[in-house]
């Protein structure tokens, strides 16, 4: 056992038995460095990705590699979704180098961590114009004995140049009509009418741009953004991105169709596309939106919910396929002769049509991914059901992937508000009830008394790294979905300790600019800082959303004036690059839309107060809050001075200091939230 033995990761412990001595991050291992006076290997992976899997076999369990990185190297192992900021850093470097980034990472360092050597995925022998990993180890190696001085300026001239760069962030005004209708059209010319999504392969789901698009069309009218967003979901869940037994999206597709996916499932896909689908049906009452959001709900409240009540982070892309080999996809594709197996004939004839599984097969070895290619005629139901029923069970017997049991605080947070919102739409309080209880662990296990977070915990056991701005930012907003949700106060003022923070640590007091990590974390050779959104909202964009939804539920003139500055940002960027900073985009949306007050007045047991309360939450008007209680409830800011009308439950609904009469009939209220504000 090496020196990851005692960490929390899942990732980490994956390496705790391989013969390299491999050190977490940390100033000791920094020091070992000065004080052997050897390089530092750095390596970043995490534990569902299927090339570091591959990685490790081959170069960190053999035992002569091992044996040379010992003697020549100090090796330090890091998981990027423990220590995103880590791997931000040291991956701008790689891309600005070499064009191109990616995971397994391998960065060499000097011992004051600053880079000098970069790459990802080394094989164990040279390949397809790849030097093998000993090369590479024996070339660093020779450079650091033999030229230390050219070494230390190639280090120290990639950190000035790191330490140098700045982004356009805009300027004070935040985005409007024109930018906001520039980023449609940017949207519009990338996008694949063909299959839908957006560029070509591989393809990615487009979440957050989705949420934009939703969000444009509920307040302008624009069907052809409607359009872009029904056809999109419909592919991808037609698709072999998304499980057709079990539920839930793979990470994304290898190519421009959507038929093969990379099999590993993310908790923060799942938690958005899950909330994606439930926006879709609430603005087009589609059917197959209805069955994707609460499919993909059952799978992370099965699949991923934790003992301690959170929200695991992934399923591995590989598993054992039968014979003793781990094989990408194992768990998922069939066979025509598989169906039979399980089936019968006449079954399997049934199933390989409705699924698309051929002889030939769509994927490896004459497997099929599972898909709903477009169907003809009607399909029996009833045997459809006892189909899927019967392979589910079947599949259940094969060896499952690997889950990352680490818990991380963004990811959950967005899990959290997933949940708590399709609980409500589609009368499934079970639903609310396991958002409640990843939010009670955030509290219990990721929050100190100062009301700071750490970002990941396993098992039980807070881990010991500080929370980024995502953590702060993605919490905040599962807190202000239950607040919306539940009527609850508690989640509104612990969604207030956190954005408190935000204005503080990780705000730029003259710009308004915001930093990844907090004024008073570790000191890295540059402070990440990155508002463009990737697989998950930025931290950048999320603050700016938490902050608004937040100003707006209490009135917080600090909180709006800073999300204002954030969104300065997606003035400049919306137009140029839409597809890479869609919850900007959206977040843009709720401010220029208002975005709407709503407070519901009545008892909680009155079936007007109901009503009403349903209506508000499907109202499509962009980031409109809710609050519900009882008239002159001090549990929330927005239901002071609201009384009843004629002694019945009303609505409250305003905007830009400007408040409609209010109503107590659940239609007019309806009318009200999903009108336009062109």
């Amino acid at each position: 056992m090496n020196r990851l033995a005692h960490e929390t990761s899942p990732y980490l412990l994956q390496h705790a038995d391989n013969p390299v001595d491999w050190w977490p991050w940390s100033a000791e291992a920094f020091d070992e460095a000065r004080r052997t006076n050897r390089p530092v290997l750095l390596s970043v992976g995490y534990s569902s990705c299927h090339w570091c899997h591959v990685m490790a076999h081959e170069s960190f369990e053999d035992e002569a590699t091992a044996a040379y990185l010992n003697e020549h190297f100090v090796s330090v192992k890091v998981d990027r979704e423990e220590r995103p900021d880590v791997d931000a850093v040291y991956m701008e470097a790689v891309q600005a180098a070499t064009g191109q980034g990616g995971w397994p990472m391998t960065v060499f360092l000097t011992p004051d961590a600053e880079p000098f050597y970069f790459g990802t995925y080394f094989p164990p022998e040279p390949r397809h114009g790849m030097a093998s990993f000993r090369q590479v180890l024996e070339g660093v190696s020779t450079a650091w004995s033999d030229r230390r001085d050219e070494v230390a300026e190639v280090a120290g001239k990639i950190t000035r140049d790191l330490a140098e760069r700045e982004m356009s962030f805009g300027d004070s005004r935040v985005p409007g009509e024109e930018e906001l209708a520039g980023a449609l059209l940017g949207l519009t010319r990338d996008y694949d009418a063909a299959r839908g999504g957006f560029g070509g392969a591989p393809k990615f789901p487009p979440s957050m741009v989705i949420e934009f698009l939703l969000r444009h069309h509920a307040r302008t009218g624009s069907e052809g953004a409607l359009q872009m967003a029904v056809d999109t979901c419909e592919r991808m869940a037609r698709g072999g991105l998304y499980d057709q037994l079990g539920g839930g999206f793979a990470r994304y597709s290898v190519d421009r169709d959507w038929v093969i996916p990379h099999f590993e499932k993310m908790l923060y896909d799942n938690a958005l596309l899950c909330r994606v689908y439930a926006h879709l049906w609430r603005s087009t009452g589609s059917e197959l939106a209805r069955r994707v959001a609460l499919e993909t709900a059952d799978f992370l409240v099965r699949e991923l919910r934790t003992d301690e009540g959170g929200f695991a982070s992934a399923l591995d892309a590989d598993s054992e396929d039968g014979t003793g080999r781990h094989v990408e996809g194992a768990y998922y594709v069939w066979t025509p002769a598989q169906l039979r197996e399980v089936l019968g004939d006449a079954d399997a004839e049934f199933a390989a049509r409705y699924f698309g599984v051929t002889e030939e097969g769509t994927f490896e070895e004459g497997a099929s991914v599972l898909q709903l290619p477009q169907q003809e005629g009607v399909v029996d139901a009833e045997r459809l059901a006892s189909v899927r029923d019967r392979l589910l069970a079947a599949r259940a017997g094969r060896p499952a992937p690997g889950r990352d049991d680490k818990v991380v605080a963004a990811w959950n947070g967005l899990a959290v508000a997933a949940l708590a919102e399709t609980g409500a739409y589609f009368g499934r309080p079970d639903l609310v009830e396991a958002a409640i209880g990843a939010a009670d662990l955030l509290v219990r296990l990721h929050m100190d008394d100062r009301a700071r977070l750490v970002r990941t915990s396993k098992d039980g056991r807070a881990g010991a790294h500080a929370g980024v701005l995502e953590d702060y930012a993605d919490v905040a907003e599962g807190f202000l979905a239950l607040t919306s949700v539940t009527g609850e106060g508690v989640w509104l003022e612990f969604a207030g300790f956190l954005l408190d923070h935000v204005l503080v640590q990780f705000t730029d007091a003259e710009s308004g600019a915001l930093y990844d990590t907090a004024a008073d974390a570790e000191r890295l050779i540059r402070r990440p800082q990155d508002p463009t959104d990737n697989a998950t909202p930025s931290g950048w964009s999320a603050a700016a959303g938490a902050l608004l939804s937040y100003s707006a539920q209490t009135g917080a003139e600090p909180h709006r004036t800073a999300a204002e500055r954030a969104l300065g940002v997606v003035r400049a960027l919306g137009p140029r690059a839409p597809r890479f900073i869609g919850w900007g985009l959206a977040v843009a949306e709720a401010l220029l839309d208002g975005p709407r007050e709503v407070a519901v007045v009545g008892g909680a047991d009155d079936p007007a107060t109901t009503a009403l309360r349903r209506a508000a939450l499907m109202g499509t008007a962009p980031g409109a809050v809710v609050a519900v209680g009882v008239p002159e409830s001090e549990e929330l800011p927005l239901l002071a001075g609201r009384p009843l009308v004629d002694g019945k439950p009303a609505a409250y609904v305003c905007r830009n200091f400007v408040c409609d009469v209010p109503t107590t009939d659940p239609d007019r209220l309806r009318a009200v939230l999903n009108g336009r504000n062109a």
